[in-house]
This record gives C-alpha cells, sequence and structure tokens, in this order.
C-alpha cells in the first residue's frame, strides 16, 4: 500500500491521513475530481469524498471509480462522508469502497481502517499466492471466491484432483456440478486427455448401457453396427456421469463392475475390456435416502461415495455475486463482442437480494439476456426481468433523494414478498400448486393466478 490518492476539498484531511499513513507512502491530493481522474496512475488506496459528487449524480461518481480501477483493479477505496450524510457513506460500501470515515474524522477511526485494509490485502495476497502455484492460468477467474465454505471446497478439489479417486459431486441443479468436474479433470494428471461428459438423466432407460458401455452389430433391433461406448472413449482420461440417481438397475449393476475392477462387455459381446478412466459422478438426489427404499444399489452408492463433494447454492454465496457477474460478463464480450463494463447503480444490490433457485445457471442466463438487450456500456435495471429489479427503483429514487409516493414503494414492497413468499412456497413444495395453496390457506386458482402475476414459471422448481 504504498501509492495513496485522498481525493476530498479540506486539505487538513488530507494532512490528517497523510499523517497516520507514515512517512514512507507517496501521496497525492486533489482538491477537485477531475483533476484526480486525469492521472495515469496506479493506486493502492484511494480515499474518495462521496459529496465532491453529489450535485452530477452517481453516474459520475461510478464513473470515477471504473477510471481508478482500470489502472489497478485491485484497488482500495475508503468514502468519505459528512456524519449527516453517513448513508451515501454506506451506500459506497456496498456497491464499491472498502470502507467508509465520516466527517470530523477520528484520528484513531482513520489507523482502525488502514489496519483493516492491510489485513484485508495480505490475506488477498496470500489467496493469490496459492491459486497462482496451483490453478491453471486460464481458470484463476474462476476460482476466485470471497466465501470461506467455497474456499474450503477448493482447497478439497486441490488435493483431490491430482488422484485418482473417484468424486461424487453434490448439490442443486444449477450449481456448477459439470463445471467443476471439468476444472478437477483439468487440474488433473489426465488433463490432456479426453473429457467425456454424459448427461445420464437425457438417456432412455433401454439406451444408457448402450451409451455408457457399446454394443455390438445385432444386440437388439436397430444395431447395424458395433458402436463405442463412453468408458472406451474416455480411456487414459475422465469420465463425467451426471445425474447418476437416474441410471436404470441394469446400468448399475454394470458400473458396479466397472468401478471395481475396471472392466465391462459391450452390449451382446462377449470381449471383457479394460478402462481406467476415472469417474466423476454428479446429482442433485439423495442417494442415500434412495438407497434406503432400494431405488439404488447399496454397494454403488458405497463405490461412488468415496470423495463427496456438497456445493453451494447461489443463495449461501451472495458474496460472489459481484465477482461472478464480472466472470459471466467478460465472457460475454468474448462471444457477443460488445465492452459491456458493468452494472448500472443499485442493480448489484437486487441481484444480492434475489434467492437464485436456479443458482449459478440462472445467474448466467439472465444476465445472457440482459445482456443481449442493452444499448449502453452498463446494463440498466430495465434489461432485467422487472421481478428480479424489484426494490431498485425505491434504493435509486431514496440514493438520489428523490421523492417517491409511499403508496408507490409500498407496493413494490408487497410484490417483492409476494414474490419471494411464493417462490420458496413453490420450491419448497416441489411446484406443486395444491400443497403449495393449501399452506398458503388459498385455492389453487388463487395460487395460480399470483405465480402468472409473478412471472414465475413452477416447472423450474421441479425436482
Amino acid at each position: 500500500m504504498n501509492d495513496v490518492l485522498i481525493i476530498c476539498a479540506d486539505p487538513k484531511v488530507k494532512q490528517l491521513i497523510e499523517c497516520k499513513l507514515g512517512r514512507d507512502k507517496d501521496v497525492r491530493h486533489f482538491s477537485t475530481l477531475p483533476k484526480a481522474t486525469d492521472l495515469n496512475t496506479q493506486f493502492d488506496l484511494v480515499f474518495f469524498d462521496v459529496m465532491l459528487t453529489a450535485a452530477d449524480g452517481d453516474e459520475a461518481l461510478h464513473q470515477a471509480i471504473r477510471q481508478l480501477q482500470r489502472h489497478n483493479p485491485r484497488v482500495q477505496f475508503v468514502a468519505l462522508a459528512p456524519q449527516a450524510q453517513i448513508r451515501r457513506a454506506v451506500a459506497a460500501v456496498r456497491q464499491w469502497a472498502n470502507d467508509f470515515l465520516t466527517y470530523p474524522i477520528d484520528p484513531v477511526e482513520i489507523e482502525t481502517v488502514i489496519e483493516a485494509l492491510l489485513r484485508e490485502r495480505a490475506k488477498h495476497f496470500e489467496l493469490e499466492y496459492l491459486r497462482d502455484r496451483f490453478w491453471k492460468a486460464d481458470w484463476l477467474d474462476a476460482v476466485y471466491t470471497g466465501n470461506a465454505k467455497m474456499q474450503q471446497i477448493f482447497k478439497i478439489i486441490r488435493r483431490v484432483a491430482p488422484t485418482i479417486a473417484t468424486i461424487l459431486l453434490l448439490g442443486q441443479t444449477g450449481t456448477g456440478k459439470g463445471w467443476m468436474a471439468r476444472l478437477i479433470h483439468r487440474h488433473s494428471n489426465r488433463s490432456e486427455d479426453a473429457f467425456v461428459a454424459v448427461h445420464c438423466g437425457a438417456i432412455p432407460d433401454t439406451l444408457i448401457e448402450s451409451e455408457l458401455f457399446g454394443h455390438e452389430k445385432g444386440a437388439f433391433t436397430g444395431a447395424d453396427r458395433r458402436k463405442i461406448g463412453k468408458f472406451e472413449l474416455a480411456q487414459n482420461g475422465t469420465i463425467f456421469l451426471d445425474e447418476i440417481g437416474t441410471i436404470s438397475p441394469e446400468a448399475q449393476i454394470k458400473l458396479l463392475q466397472v468401478l471395481q475392477d475396471g472392466t465391462f462387455s459391450r452390449l451382446g459381446g462377449e470381449e471383457t475390456l479394460k478402462t481406467n478412466a476415472r469417474i466423476i459422478a454428479a446429482t442433485n438426489a439423495d442417494l442415500e435416502q434412495m438407497t434406503a427404499k432400494g431405488t439404488f444399489r447399496k454397494d454403488l452408492f458405497y463405490r461412488l461415495n468415496i470423495f463427496p463433494i456438497q456445493l453451494l447454492p447461489l443463495s449461501k454465496r451472495q458474496e460472489d455475486i459481484p465477482h461472478l457477474v464480472e466472470y459471466f460478463l467478460t465472457r460475454l464480450n468474448n462471444k457477443y463482442g460488445k465492452s459491456i463494463k458493468g452494472l448500472q447503480v443499485g442493480v448489484i444490490d437486487d441481484l444480492k437480494a434475489y434467492d437464485w433457485p436456479g443458482n449459478l445457471r440462472e445467474l448466467e442466463n439472465i444476465l445472457e439476456r440482459a445482456y443481449i438487450l442493452e444499448n449502453s456500456d452498463l446494463l440498466q435495471p430495465e434489461s432485467f426481468p422487472e421481478t428480479l429489479i424489484i426494490g431498485s427503483r425505491i434504493v435509486q429514487a431514496m440514493q438520489d433523494d428523490q421523492p417517491i409516493p409511499l403508496s408507490k414503494a409500498r407496493q413494490i414492497a408487497i410484490d417483492e414478498f409476494e414474490r419471494t413468499y411464493l417462490e420458496r412456497l413453490l420450491k419448497k413444495h416441489k411446484g406443486k400448486i395444491n400443497i403449495s395453496a393449501k399452506e398458503a390457506h388459498i385455492t389453487s386458482r388463487q395460487l395460480s393466478r399470483l405465480v402468472n402475476k409473478h412471472g414465475l414459471d413452477k416447472k423450474i422448481f421441479k425436482p
């Protein structure tokens, strides 16, 4: 933290901050915003008086922030604001600042903030060092997380990826199980060999054995030639079996044999084939419960469950949403050739407040839809589904000190409550209208009307 920028009108504030930073820091001070943002200098820390942009609106403020971040994406910000405008300082922390100080500034608070930022920076660089030593360069952005549980998951993956252990990925639909399987393969000793993904739930029971193990000519009606199965294609590499809980009992028996001794036969064939493909399986079902009901073989479950990894739903890692948005926007810019830099003020708060029943997949899809609709260099609230961005009008109006009628604010709040309530109710009862209506003490017709009003699709809540 050697290069520091202070943007405030009061030179006494500059002197006080500079005194607490110490003599070994290169400190620059500007009393106006234009002069500060004209610099082509990389700063480690910026003290920013948010009142300097109050007259020009939030867009001027965020344009200045983006300009400073362009030179150093890891720059840390401390917002400065009068005590009477503490709301602006808190909003800054929610959107772009690492911390804030209020006027009149207490010297002890300056020391506390600087120490906290130094600890945060040291922890970040330690994590960066550990990531750079193991993760491939093309996966560095993908494995970044600020969530402690996700950090633990990535530590586990670092240990198991180089081995040949069978892995079982567990988690809700859309939590990134397929993406995680590719991450493991990419960082294994088999990364130069094939990665073969099989979505077991999308293959009919009558064909699943043929897909996995292949068949000989004449093995069944329509088998007019030999077919090589996925296990043969994945030889020396990795085979990813998604939705493993859906495979037929017959396929379960043959898969158990593969896990036990690495052998199998094509359908209709007598030759015993060997494979050393590493198996990564995934499911959003409770396999242990399925074994208790007899719908999934207990011995197969034990073979698959050697190294289980439980993935988090997006609602449990909301602090990662800003980084995930940035990650997905980078991919979208590469895919579509546009240059969208980020989100309009307040939108990220709405994304963090949303429940995300579809998890990472839903976030990526919603961003792509908004990206396609957007004509400016920032994604506006209007480009997102209205039901997801409910509340942004209140937030923005209050931040801009614009009047908003109580009746309008109340209706937005009611709509937000209704939608959240319906989502959680449908999620709890797996999209079943009758059971959900009974718990809500309304008729099925009334519930269906509310579901349609809020643009919800009950299918996404079904397993």
